[in-house]
């Protein structure tokens, strides 16, 4: 098997001797390269180029952001004959990573992965897209988008639950594009105006330290996309849905609340350009997003 090993060394929880332990374990099962990433897109250019050339595994080391690039780069000649992919967690949250049952710890991960390759342990995963990207977990537009972004220009900080909250109060209280309505697109029925939108590709959406925030509970990798909008933002239904979400059975009910499980499509459009992100990376500005569930676009080793 050859395989190409992706290593972040900016990632929060990457270091030296961890990516050449996990190289040194994976070169004794495979035929291995390793490159470390120089640029944002690089991850992305390593993983087209190892799908053009028929590489059978990419692992990516690093946090979810290096994890969707990689996912990108393997899908860019779309989901065909891709090669798998591994992930061995280096990042804040490894939303993705965790929600598939893959350690945070790197060398627990890279034990798992080991014995994923030697027992050819596959799962088919479904994925979001929108517009032209893909996503593993969740995309947003409105304040959980702009709260990505507001984290994102504070590079040189390690990013942890903290810095998100603080971020979140502040976006919240003073949003740097102003509030602009949206208007979410379903299938059959009538457009709606919100103030925020969501869109979940599995439970959980994210996590807050070692807390699943929750969602979509009826959303995972085997169904089609969850919605969770809101009609208004006022400091009550914020703080209901807050409180909600990290409860461990999370039951979402309340009159702005407009929540969907197993969409296979769905747009969100606004007036003015917001802001836009795509498993926790902010993507720029948009108008209007159409989203896809793709069912088994991906197949990942665990």
């Amino acid at each position: 098997m050859r395989a190409l090993l992706v290593v972040n060394p900016q990632a929060t929880s990457t270091t030296p001797g961890g990516r050449d332990v996990l190289a040194h374990a994976l070169a004794s099962q495979v035929k291995l390269e390793v490159v470390e990433t120089d640029y944002r897109g690089h991850a992305h250019a390593l993983a087209r180029s190892a799908a053009r050339e028929g590489i059978d595994l990419v692992v990516a080391h690093g946090g979810d952001g290096t994890v969707n690039e990689v996912v990108n780069g393997l899908l860019s000649g779309g989901p065909g004959n891709a090669p798998a992919l591994g992930v061995v967690p280096g990042g804040s949250a490894n939303v993705f990573a965790r929600a598939l049952g893959i350690s945070r710890d790197p060398v627990e991960a890279t034990h798992q992965l080991l014995g994923a390759i030697e027992g050819d342990r596959r799962r088919r995963v479904g994925l979001g897209r929108a517009d032209d990207r893909w996503f593993t977990f969740n995309a947003g537009l409105g304040w959980d988008a702009d709260v990505v972004a507001a984290v994102a220009d504070r590079r040189g900080k390690q990013t942890n639950a903290l810095l998100y909250l603080r971020a979140a109060v502040t976006c919240y209280f003073r949003p740097p594009l102003g509030r602009i309505p949206l208007t979410v697109h379903l299938p059959g029925e009538e457009p709606v105006s919100v103030r925020t939108a969501f869109v979940s590709n599995t439970d959980p959406w994210s996590y807050l330290g070692n807390r699943p925030v929750r969602l979509n509970t009826g959303t995972s990798f085997d169904t089609g996309l969850g919605l969770f909008a809101l009609r208004k933002l006022g400091l009550p239904t914020v703080f209901r849905h807050g409180r909600q979400a990290l409860r461990a059975d999370a039951v979402h009910r309340s009159r702005p609340l407009v929540r969907h499980d197993d969409l296979p499509t769905l747009g969100v459009s606004a007036e003015q350009p917001v802001n836009f992100q795509v498993d926790g990376d902010p993507v720029g500005l948009r108008t209007r997003v159409e989203f896809v569930s793709v069912p088994g676009a991906l197949t990942v080793l665990v």
